[in-house]
């Protein structure tokens, strides 16, 4: 099968960490695209952030519906564009925060996320809340460092990271513990050591219910709300969108 990894951040080593990761559990016979918007902010930190990347996953997916992909995984904490990736495809399109979610609660009945930003946790308690997660997040806590730390000061972000891990190992009472941030793809084995909990994210979890949809036969609904975009005209930066056509 071909997966689709799209990170809809502009920034080309975190695609690669994603990718890396990706293809680090995938199964054999999986061929892992790791994928970036041509245009759109360097790392997703805001609900504005995340509404200009949303347009560059939709085109991500275009591209890999010309190009036979068999599911895609969107490689961002706040899942930006999810609903609308999933109007443009038959194929399962899986957000990694919604994949994060559901796998811990198959290893434990609380967990805590750890992610990198107060202002983005937020978002992370709204998806947990419009996903049905609540009752089993205990707590979501922010390591304070900027998105690009994880590639600029990596050594320093680990270690904060690692530090606010600990803390909600002992203060939240949880079982597991979810990373908050697509650039955490490649952290897990290390926080697992360190703190003894199960540590989790959402990129590689992506990709095991990815390709356990595909194996199961099992795709986008076309019936309601997620059917194809009814065609229509599109003005200005967006025109060359009025000429796209689903594969049916």
């Amino acid at each position: 099968m071909k997966l689709r990894i799209i990170n809809p951040n502009t920034t080309h080593g975190m695609t690669q960490t994603i990718g890396e990761a990706a293809q680090r559990v995938a199964a054999p016979g999986t061929h892992i695209v790791a994928t970036q918007p041509d245009a759109g902010p360097v790392s997703i930190e805001s609900h504005f952030d995340e509404a200009i990347s949303a347009v560059g996953v939709a085109e991500e997916i275009i591209k890999g519906e010309r190009d036979a992909t068999d599911a895609y995984v969107i490689a961002c904490f706040g899942d930006p564009g999810l609903l609308a990736a999933r109007e443009l495809t038959r194929a399962p399109v899986v957000g990694i925060a919604e994949a994060a979610f559901h796998m811990a609660t198959l290893i434990s009945t609380r967990f805590s996320i750890v992610t990198t930003l107060g202002r983005t946790g937020i978002i992370a308690e709204h998806l947990l809340e419009q996903y049905g997660f609540s009752q089993h997040c205990r707590r979501v806590r922010a390591a304070e460092i900027p998105v690009l730390d994880l590639e600029e000061n990596s050594d320093a972000a680990l270690e904060r990271i690692i530090a606010e891990c600990q803390r909600a190992r002992d203060e939240d009472n949880i079982g597991a513990i979810v990373l908050g941030c697509g650039g955490m793809a490649d952290l897990t084995e290390t926080i697992s050591r360190e703190v003894g909990l199960p540590v989790l994210e959402g990129v590689t979890a992506g990709v095991k219910l990815a390709e356990a949809l595909v194996g199961l036969g099992l795709g986008t609904s076309k019936v309601g709300d997620l059917a194809f975009p009814r065609p229509k005209r599109f003005t200005g930066q967006f025109e060359h969108l009025s000429d796209w056509q689903p594969k049916r």
